[in-house]
């Protein structure tokens, strides 16, 4: 089965994969006060991380349109397509998807034409290392030879158990667009107090806190290791660092302090997870 593994911009490709013709992504359009930015791969993360400091205006992002997904079903050269998007609570992208493949399907059946190829809409719960990782385990059920059907349901499975964790050097763009309250991010700022998050179900939550950001990092590791538990040897682990390498390669090798992986992957956000993570931000997914 040939297979297209087609994400929005928070699927935070590595280099490698952005050059496999595999995979796509679909990009969000970034606003930061009066200019907009496309997510593609065009994007310029150190301009943009200026930009957002220059501006006093909260950042805000826009999913693709129906339109841009069809285009990319439309355009894959392969019998299976299979879409990962950011968290539906988190984004109207995993909306616009599904509507693309309605859309897509609709057209063969009046037109009359048989589909050549199936598409299947996954919603992450998730986001950025998260996204990847389901990516990447999509990517190895292919190869392994499964068809389309049961890649879709273990994929499925994988997303009801796969965890997502984040320790961010400043909250307020999750706080200025109704992510957080308002007192957990004084907290966090006036006391340099960084929280560990997570999220249940794709709905973001607070799992503990720490002094600083590496003990935050720490503490994110105990936990990620902890909850992985008897199974921690066969994860991947999936590290997206904002503009900072050192400190994902720090998360790294805190992980592998604790645990054998099967696999401890970085990658570096591109314009989405740029915006809500901020400078210095990593999100782990296991």
């Amino acid at each position: 089965m040939t297979y297209k593994i087609i994400g929005d911009s928070c699927l935070d490709l590595t280099e490698e994969l952005k050059r496999d013709p595999r995979f796509q992504m679909v990009p969000l359009t970034l606003q930061v006060g009066s200019a907009q930015v496309v997510d593609d791969e065009t994007f310029d993360q150190k301009s943009f991380i200026d930009m957002v400091k220059a501006c006093p205006e909260c950042p805000k992002t826009a999913c693709p349109s129906p339109e841009r997904f069809k285009t990319a079903y439309e355009e894959a050269e392969a019998e299976a397509v299979f879409v990962v998007t950011l968290s539906s609570h988190l984004s109207g992208s995993y909306n616009s998807a599904v509507l693309a493949k309605e859309l897509y399907e609709e057209e063969k059946r009046e037109a009359k034409e048989t589909a050549t190829k199936k598409i299947a809409v996954i919603d992450s719960l998730s986001a950025s290392s998260g996204e990847l990782n389901m990516a990447l385990y999509i990517q190895e059920l292919c190869e392994e030879g499964l068809d389309f059907e049961a890649v879709v349901e273990k994929v499925q499975a994988f997303c009801g158990h796969m965890q997502t964790y984040f320790v961010l050097e400043s909250l307020d763009t999750l706080r200025k667009n109704g992510r957080l309250s308002g007192l957990q991010a004084f907290f966090a700022t006036a006391l340099n107090i960084k929280p560990v998050m997570g999220a249940d179900k794709g709905v973001i939550i607070k799992l503990d806190q720490a002094r600083g950001i590496n003990k935050a990092l720490q503490r994110m590791c105990d936990i990620a290791v902890k909850e992985a538990g008897d199974m921690v040897s066969r994860k991947r682990a999936v590290i997206c660092h904002v503009n900072n390498p050192e400190r994902a390669r720090y998360v790294k090798e805190e992980l592998e302090k604790r645990a054998r992986f099967k696999e401890v992957v970085i990658t570096e956000a591109a314009g989405v997870a740029t915006v809500y993570a901020n400078d210095g931000g990593i999100v782990l997914a296991m």
